[in-house]
């Protein structure tokens, strides 16, 4: 106890003698402004009542902060006696440490900025001068580099003060700091300067701090720029402290929704990046933080590479992302969160193969059952595959994943059921035999409607393939229910949506309604993506025999593309895929324009179309169809062979080639009848809803003889249903 009892009495011994020293020069220094200016001072009244309130508090309290005793005694060894502003700063810091915000910022306010500004920068060009000369001639600055730091630190506690009682002069407050140092020392602060004293673990508070001050104020240019400002001078800043401020700069960036003007960076080579905008400037300081954490100059954090991954994948550069992870050093990230997100990259690259391959090889290291997300991707990539094998494993992965989750998570489980459900209906597209086909599809609408109902029919995806797949099963009154109801859900805002409603309409012979609905679609669709329903508005018009309005309508959409191509090449375009979706969707169009010139004899028009077509692709199955129907029309019938024989080399399974060519070949009857059969039967594996192969299999089977009159039979009753229910397009 009595060891207890000394060390009390020397603390607060030395905290009054402390104060005493404070107390002194502060007297002195006011009583040196009273005799100047003959007045008295409020701010020396309010230091007065503080100090006295610190004398008399001293002896009670128990604990100190022997930080600012220390200070103060350093102060006072190298100048004699703390002046004026340096009692303030001291002060003001230790009722700052005691919770006292306004008070301290009252003690603070008391300190002359802009007299002591000149000498502090006069100190700092001195030492770091000094530094550089490794000279001890130099003239005596004005204070030392204590009661420099003192007062810096004094100014950013002030900063810390405002920001606490929400002021919005906190900013400038801090940006003094930064002003003071970077015109002190232009070139940057030398290596360990002021390591003797707290100048070095103030400024860096204070560059961190600067930015998030402006954004608080929503000043986000002067943010902005406060961050660059922070990276591009020399602070010295420690290199975590360094990497925190890139993160939270590439950050703000990202989602703080507004556009900064690109950095200004002069002292650059003509050779290095300057990046053009927020999300360019972001990347390239998410990828130096990765640079960092591959050669180990800070931790790992997974935050990094998430918002990395949103950046790239907006700017459309999933194989960049790519790259980034693979050069992750091993075991940075764990191996299943490595090979999904790379065959993400992939998949969104268009390389479903790479992906899929990425993603077997992560189910052979453990059991597939494991990797959950893993096998909805793999199962997502199958689906979309227009193979039997890739439909099967599909149905593999979907029916693996339902397993492993085991009702765990409704949403996982809606999604599983949906993959499942859409690689049912892949497969049902190649049964050979009517049974498997029709259980297939019984299959996967039963798939559809349990994830439908698991998601309370509010997920669009879902809906959109549950109208899709009653359309292509002919059930038309349930697709437009579906249809209809995804359209309220989305509220118009998807044109793939209006497209299937107008189709679905076209297949109940619905022309008109049809109509209204592509018209509804464009008043709501910007002139960029009009495309695809000015297609099917111009085919609504062929169907209803309103030829001249369908040549109208292409030759709109066919100005809007080649604005679209000129815009993509001079650089206007964002996305990377949408110039190669305009030009086969101006390849197409140049084929249905010169099919209404065939159906109205005009040779020439129709030419024109085809050598528009050629010009865009020299190798399109759709452009020698579209020729040989042209010669077929002419009664050229060896030229349209030919046409249809070389559709069929680039495209084997190019559906209206192999039926045009099946005419052609009846009608000569130079071939076999099993040779136009066969073409008939592979076009109708392909396409088992195709009213024309049926129609034309009926008449082979007619002209064989009355053996094959049932047969016959059977074909023109399919064409005679399939052809009323038949949409202007494919429903898919």
């Amino acid at each position: 106890m009595r060891g207890n009892d000394s060390t009390g009495e020397r603390t607060r011994g030395g905290v009054s003698r402390w104060l005493g020293k404070l107390m002194k020069c502060l007297w002195s220094e006011e009583k040196l402004r009273e005799e100047n200016r003959m007045i008295p001072s409020p701010e020396s009244i309010a230091t007065k009542d503080s100090v006295s309130r610190y004398s008399s508090r001293a002896g009670s309290e128990q604990k100190q902060d022997t930080g600012n005793i220390e200070e103060a005694e350093s102060s006072l060894r190298e100048s004699g006696c703390l002046n004026y502003e340096e009692a303030r700063a001291l002060l003001g810091r230790y009722e700052y440490q005691k919770g006292n915000i306004e008070a301290a910022l009252h003690v603070f306010e008391g300190i002359d900025i802009t007299s002591i500004t000149p000498k502090m920068k006069l100190t700092l060009a001195r030492r770091g001068g000094r530094r550089k000369r490794r000279s001890q001639s130099d003239a005596t600055p004005p204070m030392s580099m204590h009661a420099a730091s003192l007062l810096l630190e004094a100014i950013f506690l002030k900063a810390l003060s405002l920001q606490g009682l929400g002021r919005f002069k906190a900013a400038q407050s801090c940006k003094v700091i930064l002003d003071i140092v970077e015109s002190s020392l232009p070139d940057g602060l030398p290596d360990d300067f002021g390591a003797d004293c707290k100048l070095q673990e103030t400024l860096n508070k204070a560059v961190e701090l600067l930015p998030e001050l402006y954004k608080l104020a929503d000043s986000p240019s002067e943010a902005i720029s406060s961050y660059r400002r922070a990276l591009l001078h020399h602070w010295n800043l420690e290199t975590e402290t360094a990497a925190k401020i890139q993160k939270e700069f590439a950050i703000f960036l990202l989602y703080s929704g507004g556009e900064a003007s690109p950095p200004n960076l002069l002292s650059q080579m003509d050779s290095s990046f300057v990046p053009r905008n927020n999300l360019e400037e972001a990347i390239l300081l998410l990828m130096i933080l990765l640079r960092k954490v591959t050669i180990k100059k800070i931790e790992w954090d997974p935050s990094i590479l998430d918002h990395l991954s949103y950046a790239l994948s907006v700017s459309g550069e999933l194989r960049g992302l790519a790259n980034q992870v693979e050069e992750l050093l091993p075991r940075t990230i764990n191996r299943t969160d490595r090979y999904q997100t790379l065959a993400l990259c992939y998949y969104g690259e268009g390389e479903g193969f790479t992906a899929l391959n990425l993603l077997k090889k992560l189910f052979s290291f453990e059991e597939s059952s494991q990797f959950v997300l893993a096998l909805l991707i793999a199962s997502k990539i199958c689906g979309e595959n227009n193979n039997l094998n890739s439909a099967e494993e599909g149905i593999r992965f979907a029916q693996k994943a339902l397993e492993s989750l085991h009702l765990k998570c409704d949403q996982m489980t809606s999604d599983a059921n949906f993959l499942l459900g859409v690689s049912l209906s892949a497969l049902s597209r190649f049964a050979v035999a009517d049974t498997e086909r029709i259980s297939r599809q019984a299959e996967a609408l039963e798939a559809l409607e349990t994830a439908a109902r698991m998601t309370k029919f509010r997920d669009p995806k879902i809906l959109y393939y549950l109208s899709l797949e009653n359309a292509e099963q002919r059930k038309l009154e349930s697709a437009l229910h579906y249809g209809k109801d995804l359209l309220k859900l989305e509220g118009g805002s998807n044109v793939n949506s209006w497209l299937l409603l107008a189709r679905i309409l076209s297949a109940r012979k619905q022309f008109v309604d049809a109509e209204i609905i592509i018209n509804a679609a464009l008043d709501q669709t910007g002139k960029w993506d009009q495309g695809k329903l000015l297609r099917t508005n111009a085919k609504l018009q062929i169907a209803q025999g309103r030829l001249k309005g369908a040549i109208e309508t292409y030759t709109q959409l066919l100005a809007i593309l080649q604005v679209q191509t000129k815009s993509f090449w001079s650089g206007k375009r964002i996305y990377k895929s949408s110039g190669i979706l305009d030009r086969s969707l101006e390849i197409a169009t140049w084929h249905d324009l010169a099919y209404v010139y065939i159906s109205l004899s005009q040779w020439r028009d129709a030419e024109v179309c085809l050598s528009k077509s050629k010009g865009i692709d020299p190798h399109s199955a759709g452009r020698w169809h579209a020729t040989g129907m042209l010669c077929d029309a002419k009664e050229l019938n060896k030229e349209a062979v030919q046409a249809f024989g070389n559709a069929l080399d680039l495209e084997p399974n190019h559906v209206p080639s192999l039926i045009s060519m099946a005419v052609v070949l009846r009608r000569l009857g130079e071939q076999s009848h099993a040779i136009v059969r066969s073409l008939l039967t592979d076009a109708l594996r392909l396409d088992r809803m195709n009213p024309s192969a049926w129609n034309n299999l009926g008449l082979l089977y007619k002209a064989i003889g009355p053996s094959m009159s049932l047969d016959a039979a059977d074909c023109f009753k399919a064409a005679a249903l399939l052809e009323e229910s038949a949409p202007v397009e494919p429903f898919r």
